[in-house]
């Protein structure tokens, strides 16, 4: 069965970075483009980045433009967010997504804190 795992979320001080990891199972995962959204308390889930399959083709929210780079690693079934200049604004839960057999998957979520 498909399954996501997220890791690499904590709490970071607001300018600093983390790296978001999304290890993929149960599909083929070179084959799916692949997203990142994410929740904050007290809202809703919002998307963040996107990924084509190949990796060749990537696209960002507007709050997240310049700072967040998304990537993945299709030998190692893993997608990857790279956070740089962290705001108190990003703090939420992040988790990956793929859409698949006309459904999404999603993982259970990590945290991110931003906060000084």
């Amino acid at each position: 069965q498909v399954q996501l795992v997220e890791s690499g979320g904590g709490l970071v001080q607001p300018g600093g970075s983390l790296r978001l990891s999304c290890a993929a199972s149960g599909f083929t995962f070179s084959n799916y483009d692949m997203r990142w959204y994410r929740q904050a308390p007290g809202k809703e889930r919002e998307f963040v980045s996107f990924v084509t399959s190949t990796g060749g083709s990537t696209n960002y929210a507007d709050s997240v433009k310049g700072p967040f780079t998304i990537s993945r690693d299709n030998v190692k079934n893993t997608m990857y967010l790279q956070m740089n200049s962290l705001k108190p604004e990003g703090t939420a839960v992040y988790y990956c997504n793929v859409w698949r057999n006309s459904r999404h998957y999603w993982g259970q979520g990590t945290q991110v804190t931003v906060s000084s």
